[in-house]
């Protein structure tokens, strides 16, 4: 463990426990409401989100960190490792309150920043644990050098994500009934990007996912020039074994040393819905990843 740098992420990173706890990494827990039952994020199936909406129709509310949370956190670390900086990495400002909780519980402690990843789910996760087994490898890596990696890894991080279909989005107010039912009777996916913290739609793709997901790691990672050492697969509950061997066969004839699977957690699947599929990769190109 570094001696330097105590790393702080919401769960919403959709980081297994097991990794948080191989790493040292803390995780601050984002929340779900189911009617007047609000629970942290992690602490119950996500098969109940599916199962909230199939039974009322509605989607849960999702919440990020509260000042309260984070100060309780910050608080404990401080009090644990006196001598180390903590380093919160956030999840996309631009989606949630989260990084702006974890600026006004730190108020004036030198011993605190939060850096915007702009990014969410796993591709939030993806930074992170980068950068933990950077510090993991380098034990007298300094602050300064951790911050400046820190945000290089967030310019350089890609996301995109295919829904099953547009129900979850509709559910959500962000997409019409019409277009809704056009996307189901056309099989249309759009492809959500994830873009200076923003997820925005972007290319349409058409048919089955079996067929557009080989697709769709192809021409992302080609485009976006995913260095090819390791790109991290994304799926929500529901999505079939036969399309996951698919994608693994796809990463695979592309050049990915490494493959892993992220499952995502409670609050990306509110939004997304069961069976998405998506993918994360570091770019070789390091410039901003921003709205044009």
């Amino acid at each position: 463990m570094n001696k330097n740098i105590q790393l702080v992420a919401e769960t919403g990173a959709d980081i297994p426990q097991s990794l948080a706890d191989r790493y040292g990494i803390t995780l601050v827990p984002m929340h779900v409401t189911l009617n007047d039952r609000t629970m942290d994020d992690g602490s119950f199936p996500t098969e109940e989100i599916c199962k909230y909406y199939e039974q009322t129709g509605k989607l849960p509310k999702t919440s990020g960190c509260s000042p309260l949370g984070f100060e309780k956190v910050f608080h404990d670390l401080h009090m644990r490792y006196p001598d180390k900086h903590i380093l919160h990495l956030a999840y996309s400002a631009a989606t949630t309150c989260s990084y702006h909780s974890a600026k006004v519980a730190a108020q004036d402690a030198t011993y605190i920043t939060s850096i915007d990843t702009k990014h969410v789910s796993a591709g939030q996760g993806m930074i992170v644990l980068q950068l933990a087994k950077l510090l993991e490898e380098n034990v007298e890596m300094s602050v300064q050098q951790t911050i400046d990696k820190a945000k290089e890894l967030c310019r350089r991080t890609r996301m995109c994500f295919l829904p099953k279909d547009l129900e979850y989005l509709r559910a959500g107010g962000r997409v019409s009934n019409v277009v809704c039912l056009g996307g189901r009777l056309l099989s249309v996916h759009p492809c959500i990007e994830t873009i200076d913290g923003h997820l925005v739609a972007k290319k349409k793709y058409r048919g089955k996912l079996e067929t557009i997901v080989p697709l769709l790691i192809k021409e992302y990672t080609s485009r976006e020039h995913i260095s090819r050492e390791q790109l991290v697969l994304i799926r929500s509950i529901g999505l079939s074994e036969t399309v996951q061997r698919i994608a693994e066969t796809a990463a695979e004839e592309c050049g990915f040393q490494s493959v892993q699977w992220v499952q995502t957690g409670c609050v990306i699947t509110a939004h997304g819905g069961p069976g998405c599929f998506g993918i994360v990769g570091f770019s070789m190109n390091a410039q901003d990843n921003k709205k044009i």
